[in-house]
């Protein structure tokens, strides 16, 4: 037995990544767990749910919370959800990582930070996207200027797209959880269900090959998931508000309907390890968006 190991203690803990759209959350935790759990598209606010990511390592298992964008628009009942979810998740996070586009600090990145502000639990400074900036020598003012008034217990410099410092990242996090046994499984990701994630990957596709035409107006009801075998039997609404955005979302012959359909069954055959038939039909319901009612039986409640 490896008593030097034995007694190094083992922690446990829920780190929150929050910070304002866009600025890489999603692709961050993806890199962090080594599996492409939340999705990603170059469009502001993909993020609408609480997303949970699970990286058990040998001396800690750490659990992360992806949260929404949070956005100085008020706007529609869904913004308010996206709000909403942001705000909260801090509440009871072990420690809190505060993403940043490496390229500015705006309003909306100062509002997260008064935000977390009031919370107890330590907070790290995470410079994102660092790969942009060509003039690497303006990263230690930055960070400098950003964590001379504001009570950071570090920074880091990283490129989550291309997995560039997160080693460290990763170690530091760890050392500041608590000590306590893992909450998880070591072999789950998520807490999450599969009907859940399939739900988003639909989304994600629709995000992807519909950013120029409809980038907010599309919500993913799952309305079958079975069990067949070795295969996963799935069947999935997306729900529009207009008639006109029903015809974008089919494409001509129904070709764009296949392509986000394809797309979206190989990242469920990867995520989920197993064979699966997807039906997707779009449905419209007026303003969904901005109904409360609708969003939380469409699942949009946190």
């Amino acid at each position: 037995m490896n008593t030097e190991k034995s007694a190094t203690p083992y922690r446990c803990g829920r780190v929150v990544l929050i910070g304002r759209p866009n600025v890489g959350k999603s692709t961050l935790l993806n890199a962090l767990i080594g599996a492409r759990l939340s999705i990603v598209s170059a469009k502001p606010q993909t993020t609408r749910h609480r997303i949970v990511g699970i990286a058990t390592r040998e001396d800690a298992q750490i659990v992360f919370i992806d949260t929404p964008g949070l956005h100085r628009s008020g706007g529609r009942a869904l913004n308010r959800h996206i709000n909403r979810v942001a705000r909260q998740a801090p509440e009871d996070a072990d420690l809190i990582v505060h993403v940043v586009d490496a390229r500015r600090w705006n309003e909306e990145d100062e509002a997260v930070w008064q935000l977390i502000a009031a919370h107890a639990a330590p907070k790290l400074l995470v410079l994102n996207k660092v790969d942009l900036i060509e003039d690497k020598a303006r990263l230690l003012p930055l960070a400098a200027e950003l964590t001379r008034e504001r009570d950071y217990a570090g920074v880091h410099y990283v490129c989550a797209r291309r997995q560039h410092g997160l080693a460290a990242l990763l170690d530091d996090i760890a050392a500041r959880l608590p000590e306590g046994p893992a909450a998880f499984e070591e072999d789950e990701l998520t807490d999450r269900s599969e009907r859940f994630l399939a739900a988003e990957l639909v989304r994600e596709q629709l995000m992807v090959q519909l950013s120029a035409e409809l980038p907010y107006a599309t919500t993913v009801e799952i309305e079958r998931f079975e069990e067949d075998g070795a295969m996963a039997r799935i069947a999935a609404a997306i729900w529009v508000e207009r008639e006109g955005q029903k015809a974008i979302v089919v494409g001509k012959a129904g070709e764009r309907l296949k392509a986000i359909g394809t797309a979206a069954r190989i990242r469920m055959e990867k995520l989920f390890g197993r064979k699966v038939f997807l039906q997707l039909w779009v449905k419209v319901r007026e303003n969904w968006s901005d109904d409360e009612a609708a969003l939380k039986r469409l699942g949009h409640d946190g």
